[in-house]
């Protein structure tokens, strides 16, 4: 269908990652460009924590367990993934057309003229994901 461009940019992660959601389950790719800039609400070590309790679920092997990276963008990704009915082919089909980068990816001048910038209000307490994945090293 038509290619989407978000900046996450301060932008509230569960407002952006449901908007990005609904677009791909509509047939759009969607590129997200400074994943690590993204806001999240809440406590950043309780959050760190539920990851963290997660990722020891899978103690074992490499191949068991849930995977929750340590990289930005791939963390974004990972976490739009479950707002997709991953068991369907449709919901398969949406997580293909969702790329994500740190920075601006390789958009030329051109492209960034047609970047969606969501705004919200911040709330009182938020971290970034860029220091949610320090804390995960």
């Amino acid at each position: 269908m038509s290619k989407l461009i978000y900046d996450g940019e301060g932008t509230i992660f569960g407002r952006l990652a449901s908007v990005v959601a609904k677009n791909l389950l509509k047939g759009n790719s969607v590129e997200l460009i400074n994943c690590e800039e993204i806001i999240v609400s809440g406590d950043k070590k309780l959050f760190v924590a539920k990851i963290l309790a997660k990722r020891e679920m899978g103690a074992g092997s490499s191949l068991k367990g849930p995977k929750y990276p340590r990289v930005a963008d791939r963390l974004v990704k990972r976490m739009i993934r479950g707002m997709l009915p991953r068991d369907r082919m449709k919901g398969q089909d949406a997580f293909r057309r969702l790329k994500c980068y740190v920075g601006n990816g390789r958009l030329g001048a051109d492209e960034m003229k047609d970047v969606v910038k969501l705004n919200h209000k911040k709330p009182m307490r938020y971290s970034s994901i860029k220091e949610i994945v320090r804390l995960l090293k």
